[in-house]
């Protein structure tokens, strides 16, 4: 770049790689299309090159473009953690916390966690970010992290939560269908549900537990709430949290205590963080409120 350039000229620049187009980048910044695309014709002239290729199919980021989005993706992050931390004062909770999670857990066990950690804290504002990729914590895409996998770095601080217990189950009107297995030989004949790509946790849960490593899914997702919801719908045969099943009295366990089933789990953060007052009280109330989970 020749010369320094605005940060809005590079939240355009994502909000495009987006949307597709100026006219879609323009209604999700809430600014118009003119401004957009002045933004992205400043970026092309200090960068020299097309940043965009017009296609039937909307605007393509070209190679230029490619190479520059995880620079501007890592601009964004920086300037939403600098917005948090503003937004907190340090003599009491109050500001804004991003919290990153697991699909599952984000959407069915964190929302009453969080529900009375508000009551406590009305200054407290609460981003959840349901996603089964890992957030980067370290560029502070987050503030907080509930995690599957045992944190590494050292600039990042963890606790334990324990186990959450799994197990395979499906729904009453699937196994009077199609009959209930008696051995883990039998779930070969059945129609099993599971996922698509071995994301991080799952490549760490086939680790420890190789006799499912070949196991041929007919229902694929990489959703967790997909794979739920599908069980639910007597799609067939899948490996859900144990504390959800126990919501629904249709879903049958099957073959309880043959494979000891669970999931390592982790909050985790910023060491920078752990004195702030808003990222302390909320770290604090995950582990706790987490802990009451697996533990009924």
């Amino acid at each position: 770049m020749k010369r320094d350039l605005n940060w809005d000229y590079y939240r355009s620049f994502l909000a495009v790689i987006s949307e597709g187009s100026l006219s879609g980048a323009a209604r999700a910044l809430g600014l118009t299309q003119p401004t957009v695309g002045r933004h992205i014709d400043a970026l092309e002239a200090a960068s020299g090159e097309p940043l965009f290729l017009r296609t039937p199919k909307g605007l393509l980021p070209t190679q230029t473009a490619l190479q520059m989005l995880p620079h501007a993706e890592t601009m964004a992050a920086t300037v939403a953690a600098l917005n948090r931390a503003a937004s907190g004062n340090s003599d009491r909770v109050s500001g804004t916390v991003r919290i990153s999670a697991s699909e599952v857990i984000a959407i069915e066990v964190l929302p009453p966690i969080l529900a009375r950690l508000q009551d406590q804290y009305p200054e407290l504002t609460i981003e959840l970010s349901p996603s089964d990729e890992v957030e980067d914590l370290l560029n502070q895409a987050a503030d907080i992290a509930i995690r599957m996998l045992e944190p590494n770095q050292d600039a990042l601080i963890s606790q334990r939560i324990g186990g959450i217990p799994l197990g395979f189950y499906a729904h009453r009107d699937y196994l009077e269908r199609h009959g209930t297995p008696e051995s883990l030989a039998d779930l070969s004949r059945h129609r099993l549900i599971g996922f698509d790509r071995p994301l991080a946790y799952v490549r760490s849960f086939l680790a420890a537990k190789p006799d499912l490593a070949e196991t041929r899914f007919a229902f694929r997702s990489d959703s967790n709430l997909t794979q739920f919801a599908a069980i639910r719908a007597a799609g067939g045969i899948g490996i859900c949290q144990e504390g959800l099943a126990r919501r629904f009295p249709d879903l049958v366990s099957i073959l309880p205590g043959v494979l000891a089933l669970s999931l390592d789990t982790y909050v985790v953060m910023h060491e920078n963080l752990k004195t702030a007052p808003r990222c302390r009280v909320t770290f604090n109330a995950l582990v706790a409120g987490l802990r009451d989970y697996i533990s009924r």
